[in-house]
């Protein structure tokens, strides 16, 4: 398998492409680094796929017959990015940011796709020992509302959950 090398804000970074088939195609680059940076760390994710189906869906409660050939499943989802950092500030503060995009699942079984969004979540918080700290996070900080699956299934319609903001309060036990 071929490495890439991918070049952004000055630092090389060596990443394997994943490749996937289970009734779909996955296509893309991640990039995972295997040790903890000492002022935070960079994490960058991005896919392109299909999800197509082909021939009768069997199981459950009824019969989903296509019309022949190839179909859209309702998670057919083109692009993915996900990327953020995660921040060690000085006396034991900490900081993340994450970002995340999707360019649509489909709308109605296809093959036109549903609006892409972005949802951008973070996180501060204060270590106050090796073993207690305390954080805050944010999740959808645009407070963003979206279709996300409108598919006609016994799941039903699905939209993103609001903004969500909730503190945490962590103490490590032995283990």
């Amino acid at each position: 398998m071929r490495k890439f090398v991918i070049s952004m804000f000055g630092i090389c970074v060596m990443a394997t492409p994943v490749f996937a088939t289970i009734f779909s195609t996955v296509t893309g680059v991640v990039h995972d680094p295997q040790h903890r940076p000492v002022l935070g760390q960079f994490h960058l994710a991005y896919a392109y796929q299909t999800a197509q189906g082909r021939g009768s869906i069997s199981g459950g409660l009824t019969d989903f017959s296509s019309g022949g050939g190839y179909f859209p499943l309702d998670h057919d989802q083109r692009n993915t990015l996900n990327t953020g950092f995660d921040a060690r500030l000085p006396r034991g503060v900490f900081a993340a940011a994450t970002v995340y995009y999707g360019s649509g699942f489909t709308d109605s079984g296809g093959p036109a796709h549903l609006p892409g969004h972005t949802t951008v979540n973070v996180t501060i918080g204060k270590a106050f020992s090796d073993r207690l700290s305390a954080s805050l996070t944010a999740l959808n900080v645009a407070n963003s509302h979206l279709l996300i699956d409108n598919s006609l299934t016994f799941g039903g319609m699905h939209f993103n959950n609001p903004r969500e903001v909730y503190g945490e309060l962590r103490y490590r036990f032995h283990y």
